[in-house]
């Protein structure tokens, strides 16, 4: 009964937020309304013509004054922005911009002394400008054949959007073809099978090059596509190795005779390095984790500057598995540098290496009391700032709402490299003992610190606008994107300003029209009072009158 009238509150309490965040436009229709109404008893007509007058007598010396105070508000708000500018470190391009807009501004204030609304619209835009919603290959991108197929054939639906699948084949034409694949047969038919839409003539196509020669990516489109388990797809992924090997190991001896040959080479790479990478996954996956974190290791000492696959998430989620919490910090003292680029693994996992060494321990009562030691506060920022970063990932690991498949491509800070990043990690929360207690107690502290509006951030950039839409592209039609959370006026605010109006609108019509209100008010109370009339005529019918009247004088 309690989360029944619990859950009642909490619906009136979500109506009553939103008439007054989406209904103000019936509000500003009515008081329209009213003020038509009223024209004559508030003699707008004669307003009108006197402010009309005053204009008119007005000398040119008040709009030369009028305009060096526009010009000084605008200088100010140059002086404010260019050190915001020298702050955040902006580029030449948008400094120009930004020039361009403080001319607008000067213009805006010429004609309007309302600065504050100029600033506002002014940040906005140059918020708009430095919004980039960059998206990522997923580093642990399922398996097409193997794990996205079998969710369709189990639940019938497609987890994979067409958005996502394009970018996907732009990025096998991109990272498995060369200028110079036309001379060779095989690579000439794959060229044109990553740019199929249809599933089965990719793998006919595949079929088809293998038949002509041993060719390394066509073992990488059937190991991914037509594979039905992992095991298959290792098997695949291993005669693709022999191949590409064979292809790079020729292609490194002729990659400075010309830049046919270093593109080739690069290409050749690129093949080398995807395979290796899937065999290691593989081994994760089918339980040879210590084999797959050698191979990783081995991987990314041999080619260091391929960073665009991210081999350092795969590796850190392979070392979580193993508890070997002391390899996993040294991986995070590497990547997790100013200078190099952020993620949700590399902020999580660092939160939940500092919430290790306090969460068995933790308890909100006796922090409350005693205060936060030094390690616990340590941990609480490292949350905070992960939770800045992506601040979608919480309510995945805390389980309010329900995974699903993680996309072949992510958007930073963005709910797909949220869903990406529990899919995988959140049997590593749930292994440390009280981490997610630790993180349901401080996560939602986070936006106590970030400024609102979201002009600025606190530890990294302000959260980019465009997210939302960016993931409804890479997310299925099923799933209920997150958004990021909005701060809220108080419900208190709300009713507050909500009877203040209404108060002021009956005062308002009171004195314009006291007889008809005083009418109105009388109806309204008699309506009102009548059910409790009605039940103090009943009650005196049935009790007795000398019990009444004694009642009476007490």
């Amino acid at each position: 009964m309690a989360e029944a009238g619990t859950g009642f509150l909490e619906q009136l309490k979500s109506c009553i937020v939103w008439s007054w965040t989406y209904l103000w436009t019936l509000w500003f229709f009515i008081m329209l309304f009213l003020v038509y109404i009223l024209r004559v008893p508030l003699k707008i007509n004669d307003n009108l013509t006197t402010v009309s007058m005053f204009l008119n007598t007005l000398t040119p010396k008040f709009y030369v004054a009028l305009t060096g105070t526009s010009s000084l508000i605008s200088g100010l708000i140059l002086v404010s922005t260019t050190s915001i500018n020298i702050t955040l470190e902006f580029d030449f391009d948008i400094q120009n911009c930004i020039s361009g807009f403080m001319q607008i501004n000067r213009y805006l204030f010429f004609f309007c002394k309302l600065s504050f609304a100029a600033h506002k619209i002014y940040s906005l835009c140059v918020c708009l400008l430095l919004t980039e919603c960059k998206v990522w290959r997923n580093p642990l991108n399922l398996f097409r054949g193997a794990e996205y197929n079998r969710y369709t054939w189990v639940t019938g639906r497609e987890p994979l959007t067409y958005y996502d699948m394009n970018l996907s084949a732009q990025d096998h034409q991109t990272f498995f073809t060369c200028d110079t694949d036309h001379l060779r047969p095989a690579d000439a038919i794959m060229q044109k099978a990553w740019r199929e839409r249809n599933p089965q003539a990719r793998i006919s196509a595949a079929h088809e090059a293998l038949e002509l020669n041993e060719c390394a990516t066509a073992y990488i489109l059937l190991a991914e596509e037509e594979a039905t388990t992992i095991v298959e797809a290792e098997k695949l992924f291993k005669q693709a190795l022999k191949a590409g090997e064979g292809c790079y190991r020729r292609s490194q001896q002729l990659q400075h005779h010309g830049a046919q040959y270093e593109a080739q080479h690069r290409r050749d790479t690129n093949v080398l390095v995807y395979i290796k990478r899937r065999l290691a996954m593989c081994a994760r996956k089918l339980g040879r984790t210590r084999e797959a974190v050698k191979m990783m290791r081995d991987l990314m000492k041999e080619f260091p500057l391929l960073s665009m696959f991210n081999i350092h998430e795969n590796l850190l989620e392979a070392l979580l598995e193993l508890q070997a919490y002391a390899d996993v910090q040294a991986v995070l003292a590497k990547y997790d540098d100013i200078s190099l680029p952020k993620s949700a693994t590399i902020c999580y996992t660092a939160a939940l290496l500092k919430a290790r060494a306090v969460s068995d321990k933790f308890s909100p009562e006796a922090a409350s009391r005693r205060g936060l030691s030094t390690a616990e506060m340590n941990a609480v920022e490292a949350i905070h700032r992960a939770v800045e970063f992506n601040p979608h990932v919480p309510k995945y690991l805390l389980e309010m709402k329900s995974l699903i498949l993680p996309p072949e491509h992510i958007l930073k800070r963005g709910d797909s490299e949220a869903i990406a990043y529990a899919f995988f990690h959140l049997q590593h929360w749930k292994r440390v003992e009280g981490a997610l207690n630790l993180l349901h107690c401080t996560w939602e502290g986070t936006f106590r610190m970030i400024p609102y509006p979201l002009e600025k951030g606190h530890l990294f950039y302000p959260y980019p606008i465009c997210t939302e839409t960016a993931d409804r592209e890479l997310l299925p039609s099923f799933h209920e994107v997150s958004v990021y959370p909005k701060k809220e006026l108080p419900f208190f605010i709300l009713f507050t300003a909500g009877l203040c109006s209404f108060t002021a609108m009956l005062a308002l019509l009171t004195h314009q029209f006291p007889e008809l209100m005083g009418v109105f008010a009388k109806a309204f109370l008699s309506t009102l009072f009548a059910p409790l009339n009605f039940v103090m005529e009943k009650v005196e019918s049935i009790l007795p009158s000398s019990l009444w009247h004694q009642l009476t004088r007490i």
